[in-house]
């Protein structure tokens, strides 16, 4: 659907300067955001928790699962010990600034998701590092991990969540554009990783975009939407965005 300059400046109230130039929305009072606490963050079908030393048993249990094609577009993985895991979510946390939460599924580790690449001056944080084993793939309880993680960063004041893949990993960018994130351009040679050439196609939800997507995405996970075994009554991607 096309947008008219008109209707999209009126979204984000951009307005003139004294000079007649068009300028964005003041923000009078914003002083920044701080790093998102870690909780608990609750759902009907998952539970994330912050992550423990604890936990890389079971997580690497879960990925002893996957033939290998889950890490094909991650910079980390697959692990060969339930240690090398740890080692790799602890180096990830304390040198490259990572914020790691454990994917819980029936109250058992299931995957692992990431607040990275913080902008606390500017309120921006990216969602990554998304590693969801076999039992948490295209499950209700892997959009709601996604969910409630934006749903906790919008709560404490940021006002913009990023979502970034590797341009040829059409699975991550479908899922991005199912959850409510909109495509704003490709980055290329942006990065090398696992000895190749990675363009990155970024998408994002900006606090503007958040009520709507947030009533889209509760819409969808409302336990009407599903039948007595579980079963989706109308899918995500029916769900106007």
């Amino acid at each position: 659907m096309s947008v008219t300059l008109d209707t999209f400046s009126a979204s984000l109230d951009i307005r003139q300067d004294a000079f007649g130039n068009p300028v964005g929305k003041p923000l009078p009072g914003w002083q920044g955001c701080a790093r998102l606490p870690d909780t608990t963050l609750t759902g009907r079908a998952c539970r994330l928790v912050p992550y423990e030393k604890a936990y890389a048993q079971d997580l690497y249990g879960a990925y002893a699962q996957d033939d290998g094609r889950m890490w094909a577009y991650l910079a980390y993985g697959p692990y060969d010990t339930p240690n090398a895991l740890h080692e790799s979510i602890e180096d990830w946390q304390n040198n490259k600034g990572l914020h790691t939460f454990v994917i819980l599924k029936d109250e058992k580790p299931a995957g692992h998701a990431s607040f990275m690449r913080y902008d606390l001056a500017h309120g921006s944080v990216e969602v990554g590092g998304v590693s969801f084993s076999p039992a948490l793939q295209r499950s209700t309880a892997a959009t709601e991990a996604m969910y409630l993680m934006m749903k906790h960063a919008f709560d404490h004041g940021y006002r913009r969540y990023e979502w970034k893949c590797d341009q040829l990993n059409a699975p991550s960018s479908r899922a991005a554009q199912r959850l409510g994130f909109q495509f704003e351009g490709v980055f290329r040679n942006a990065t090398i990783y696992r000895g190749r050439r990675r363009d990155t196609a970024w998408y994002s939800v900006i606090i503007e975009d958040w009520p709507q997507t947030r009533v889209r995405l509760e819409a969808w996970l409302d336990p009407a939407n599903f039948d007595a075994e579980g079963r989706q009554r109308r899918a995500l991607s029916e769900m106007p965005i």
